[in-house]
């Protein structure tokens, strides 16, 4: 994948400067450290910063069609680009590039902004039609690839990053907002196109822009499928696994093409398991596959990777991320992650895509979306749990099944005879629209206790569920208790959080890119058609998925109890927020300032994390929420000093300004 970034301004000549394009495409280089390319004219301006992946000799961005009257700038990749092609060859279109991005232009030339309804990839570009002084701009479908923009004085702006938007000088330095920080603090993420920061917008997935001098038209190409019981697939779970196997099948090999090496993440559980070894056995025996382990056995994996490497015999590679490395990098991780934060599981992913890097691998597919598609979330099988609790109040089984949903919990007397309480916590209605995410989202909001009375009163009576709500489909409330647990945690969980913070951002802050084969459309449309009964059979999470690899992985994979990749938090920070790192982010003097969190509590907890006091689960949230929001403060608050491009080498570069040369 790349960086992009542009300008629009609908009044003409003088109005953007190459200088604040350099800025934002410098502001990118770790996205693209191979090529840098810019284009611009009276009302446009269009920055890349490459990482080569196809064509790595003649693909250098902006690209031009035929007459050079239409450019590009894309950030991701179109699996399907050689199948397309060869359909536009045969209307007539030349290419002079052997990439993917070129594709898209033809596309865009033959279809217009319906070309994105052709595409299978993960992508983020940009098109600039100048007969139709109109600027097109597309995210994926989940929203593997980011991309942000912003309006201020007339002028329209995107890039890949905010920092880029920020390094551009043209915009007032970002506040956070109180309302997206409400949102972090309840979900995790904000609301799709919303970001952290006041005036700065995310092109939610599946959603295409037109800017042109009528102003914005935003659209939705594409959503998270729902089927309804009368669309069901009448197939047996046999033969729905069978048709799984050959689309996951089709999805893992056109995502190895590539020009450079393709290696494969391997965490040890079912998702990359199965990626890993379709890889391997039909279309690279050669894969170099990477994997993360931790110092404490209870988020480590190292014994499962290995079986599967030796099971593969595949060259596997081990980043032991400590401790103290985790403490080390997650400044770093906040900066790029550009959101607050409540776990630290970015920072492994981050230094696992630092050590791929420092191996010479460029991409590397992963195993994100299928616990989303598949049905494998412990948050999926307790909605059904409870619903079954609300259906039958009285029926024995209750206590047996929740101990069999969450074993590490309920294991001691004293824990079990907490039972009663977490069973009755949540919505009593299962028809309520939050039911299968009530309880996470309320117990992350506890969070929210840390906010300063300033803040508290800034908030009023908002309440970031009731927006949700507002935002739902129309006929939400009538599907299933599976399928709105799906939807709602693939429209935020996934595409807000998972693959930004934890994947398209750690990976491409070491530029590494990442290709998550669960998540080809044609998969998601298919699972749509499946009935709630196969994907989660009883409490048998991802049964069709593991049907699927039954005679691919061997039993002690398909069979394990699903392990949630965590990361630690207490035992990484304790001891080192004193670091120069965080001393000045942290100081009260700083917290009063950013006027986001009480002073008085924020200390309370960061002396009962020293002392080695164990944490609760909702505190050790609240450490990194208030770590990352702090260090978010101190690193976008005041605005980022603009990266110097006066230094960049272009590969391509165009000025079609009036008395300039091309």
């Amino acid at each position: 994948m790349c960086g992009v970034a542009g300008i629009f301004d609908a009044r003409g000549e003088g109005r953007i400067a190459a200088a604040s394009l350099a800025s934002m495409v410098s502001a990118l280089e770790h996205r693209g450290p191979d090529q840098k390319g810019l284009y611009l004219d009276r009302h446009v301006g269009l920055g890349h910063a490459r990482l080569s992946i196809i064509d790595l000799t003649s693909g250098a961005q902006p690209i031009h069609n035929e007459d050079e009257t239409v450019w590009i700038v894309l950030n991701g990749e179109i699996y399907n680009y050689p199948e397309l092609r060869a359909g536009l060859e045969t209307k007539g279109h030349r290419f002079y590039t052997t990439t993917d991005t070129e594709v898209i232009l033809h596309l865009y030339e033959e279809k217009g902004p319906a070309c994105v309804d052709e595409l299978n990839g993960q992508f983020a570009f940009a098109v600039w039609d100048a007969p139709r002084q109109s600027l097109f701009l597309a995210r994926d479908h989940f929203g593997i690839c980011p991309l942000y923009y912003a309006e201020h004085d007339g002028s329209f702006f995107f890039a890949s990053e905010v920092k880029a938007l920020i390094a551009s000088k043209l915009l007032p330095a970002p506040a956070l907002s109180p309302r997206a920080l409400d949102q972090v603090f309840t979900f995790w993420t904000t609301l799709p196109g919303l970001t952290a920061f006041a005036d700065i917008h995310e092109l939610e997935p599946g959603h295409t822009l037109i800017v042109n001098t009528q102003g914005r038209r935003l659209h939705k190409y594409w959503d998270i499928p729902y089927g309804s019981p009368e669309a069901y697939s009448r197939e047996s779970p046999q033969a729905i696994s069978e048709q799984v196997m050959a689309l996951l099948m089709d999805a893992t090999r056109i995502r190895l093409r590539a020009d450079v090496p393709v290696g494969s993440y391997l965490s040890g559980g079912l998702d990359s398991s199965g990626i890993t070894a379709l890889i391997s056995r039909h279309f690279n025996r050669g894969v170099r596959t990477f994997g993360v382990r931790f110092e404490e056995e209870a988020f480590d994996e190292g014994v499962f990777q290995n079986e599967m490497a030796g099971y593969l015999g595949v060259e596997h590679h081990e980043l032991m991320a400590r401790n103290a490395l985790v403490a080390e990098a997650f400044p770093r991780v906040v900066r790029h992650c550009e959101t607050p934060i409540l776990r630290t599981a970015p920072v492994p992913m981050f230094l696992l895509s630092r050590f791929v890097h420092e191996q010479g691998i460029k991409v590397v597919c992963t195993g994100e979306g299928a616990d989303e598609v598949f049905g494998g979330y412990d948050i999926f099988r307790e909605a059904l749990v409870r619903r079954f609790v609300l259906r039958r109040p009285d029926s024995p089984h209750r206590a047996r099944l929740f101990e069999r949903l969450y074993p590490q919990i309920f294991r001691t007397a004293r824990e079990k005879s907490s039972l009663r309480q977490f069973m009755v916590h949540g919505p009593e209605d299962a028809r309520e629209p939050f039911f299968s995410h009530f309880v996470r989202w309320n117990n992350t909001a506890r969070i929210k206790q840390f906010f300063s009375k300033d803040m508290q009163a800034e908030l009023g009576g908002y309440s970031a569920m009731e927006e949700l709500a507002r935002w739902l489909p129309a006929d939400f409330e009538g599907r299933d208790t599976l399928s709105r647990a799906q939807y709602l945690e693939d429209k935020l969980f996934l595409s807000n959080y998972l693959l930004t913070s934890q994947g398209d951002r750690m990976a491409m802050a070491n530029s590494v890119e990442i290709r998550p084969p669960y998540l080809d459309s044609r998969i998601i449309d298919f699972m749509s058609r499946v009935s709630p009964t196969w994907k989660i059979l009883g409490l048998d999470e991802k049964h069709i998925l593991k049907k699927a690899f039954k005679d691919v992985l061997p039993p002690s994979i398909t069979g394990r109890t699903k392990h949630p990749y965590r990361a630690p938090i207490q035992k990484a920070f304790v001891g080192r927020l004193q670091a120069d790192a965080y001393r000045d982010a942290l100081s009260e003097k700083k917290i009063r300032e950013a006027g986001i969190f009480d002073p008085d509590k924020v200390g309370r907890l960061f002396r009962k994390l020293d002392s080695g006091e164990s944490t609760s689960e909702t505190e050790g949230m609240a450490i990194s929420g208030i770590l990352s929001t702090q260090l978010l403060a101190e690193e976008f608050g005041p605005g980022l000093p603009a990266a110097a491009g006066n230094d960049i080498t272009w590969d391509v570069y165009v000025d079609k300004r009036a008395g300039r040369a091309a």
